[in-house]
């Protein structure tokens, strides 16, 4: 009997169950992303006209990802509806190129993950998030029209005309430092920002003109006058190099910066001749008393973290929302506890986390609630938990599940049919209470879907076309039930696949 033909017969033009990963979810993404929810949805989500820290839990297949693309896409919904008060989001759930360029600061055994995770600090996390928001503003900014960039979550252009020239410095600043795009050359993308800004930077060419011109001027005094006999003297070579002392000295200061820069923003891809050359061109007049990364500590960090939501805030983004998601999946990492709680920890920073402004949704695994719960008094000292809207563990109860089990089945009904339920499926001999128990028993939305296609697939290969059964029954059940809690516990043990 195919599977097609027992959903043909139930109204269905899909199987409901058939994905696993919401990324890649067609039934959640065109239904129940807007229609089903989580019972601690508001808790989590929030106010986007405040944005609010909320820090989850869940064991693997609760629903994180999905959690993440359903609070960017009603984030995307409330940006559409609120023109002057959208919500700038920025989607923190790619690790490895920041880990990557952190550990190619170490050399030898030094490499090491352990050794590379505990050198990882708050000002890491926060460089990567002012790369993202700032590599995405700047898409933004020159309409880009293919971005390849993790942050590119919304590509919608905005025009940076109403910054003045204090504003249109900090934005050119931050680019400088924080943009990672490899779309385009970076020293022509900054460019193209700076001639979109208005901002001048004629000021700084003064010295290189300057030692043309006094090199010209001493050439031609030594031709015009015959003074060919002070060639053997120290006074005309002492005089080019005076010409050119403001342009070695602007040019030393532009190292200077840029090796800072390099040095201490250690997660970056920084280009360093890049670097000088844009950081040259901005010049004293623009950079002298300006934060930058050019040290191991957060206070320069929180100020262009500033700078970047004054920006935002004149183009009509009224905050920033971080979504922050696969903790475990960096190739690094490979799932371990002890590795996410060195990369993870940092970032439970009560002064991070209650930035005015800034909205943090942590989706971290179930793990790491154990370590939060043999923390000393110090560790919720710094992160107050209490106080950034924890959500202990992303459960789902019977209930819970067999509602969001009946969305779907009506999110694949045919149009003009009546949507089908969870017990149309089975069998009577499949009490509805017997049904709701064992539902129960899966907890997660994961294992609830790979049961549920489990049994359609065993109760199809069953029967023939020609003897077609429509509902599963209640033997069949049992014995895939059985047989899935066997899988499973073999997966807890890591001796086998679900």
């Amino acid at each position: 009997m195919r599977i097609q033909q027992f959903l043909e017969h139930h109204g269905l033009s899909a199987n409901p169950f058939a994905d696993e990963d919401a990324q890649t979810d067609l039934v959640f993404k065109g239904y129940c992303i807007k229609q089903t929810y989580h019972p601690a949805w508001d808790k989590i989500y929030g106010n986007p006209l405040e944005p609010a820290t909320a820090i989850v839990f869940g064991a693997k297949g609760s629903g994180k990802t999905a959690l993440r693309l359903q609070i960017a896409r009603h984030l995307a919904d409330h940006n559409a509806d609120h023109p002057r008060q959208r919500v700038f989001v920025i989607q923190y759930d790619d690790f490895n190129p920041y880990l990557d360029h952190l550990r190619e600061r170490f050399r030898g055994r030094k490499r090491r993950v352990e050794r590379v995770l505990s050198e990882w600090r708050l000002w890491d996390h926060v460089d990567a998030l002012l790369a993202l928001g700032v590599t995405q503003l700047v898409d933004r900014a020159l309409k880009v029209p293919r971005t390849d960039h993790a942050a590119a979550c919304d590509i919608q252009p905005v025009e940076p005309a109403a910054l003045d020239q204090h504003e249109a410095r900090d934005f050119l600043l931050l680019a400088a430092c924080y943009d990672q795009s490899m779309a385009q050359a970076g020293t022509d993308r900054w460019a193209k920002l700076r001639r979109k800004l208005g901002l001048p930077v004629w000021p700084t060419y003064i010295p290189l003109v300057l030692g043309i011109v006094l090199s010209l001027v001493i050439a031609g005094l030594i031709v015009w006058q015959g003074w060919w006999g002070y060639l053997a003297t120290p006074w005309p070579y002492l005089a080019w190099a005076a010409s050119w002392g403001p342009w070695l000295w602007q040019q030393a200061k532009g190292w200077w910066r840029a090796r800072r820069i390099l040095r201490h923003a250690r997660c970056l891809n920084h280009d360093g001749k890049r670097l000088r050359r844009v950081l040259v061109r901005l010049g004293d007049r623009h950079l002298s008393g300006q934060p930058m990364p050019v040290a191991q500590r957060t206070d320069d960090r929180y100020e262009m973290l500033a700078k970047l939501q004054a920006i935002l805030g004149e183009m009509g983004f009224s905050g920033i929302v971080v979504l922050v998601d696969r903790v475990d999946e960096p190739y690094l990492i490979t799932g371990s506890a002890e590795l996410m709680r060195a990369l993870v920890w940092p970032l439970l920073d009560n002064k991070l986390l209650k930035h005015p402004g800034l909205g943090l949704k942590l989706l971290l695994p179930d793990e790491l609630l154990r370590f939060v719960d043999r923390e000393d008094a110090s560790f919720h000292q710094r992160a107050r938990l209490d106080k950034q809207n924890l959500v202990r563990s992303l459960d789902w109860t019977g209930e819970s599940l067999y509602d969001l089990a009946n969305a779907r089945l009506a999110a694949c009904t045919v149009a003009g049919r009546e949507p089908a339920r969870l017990d149309d499926l089975f069998d009577e001999a499949v009490y509805p209470q017997r049904l709701l128990e064992a539902i129960r028993g899966l907890k997660v939305p994961r294992h609830l879907f790979k049961l549920l296609y489990r049994l359609l697939v065993a109760h199809t290969n069953a029967h023939t076309d020609a003897q077609p059964v429509y509902r599963v029954s209640a033997a069949t059940f049992e014995s895939v039930l059985a047989l899935y809690h066997r899988d499973h516990e073999a997966f807890d043990r890591g001796t086998g696949a679900l």
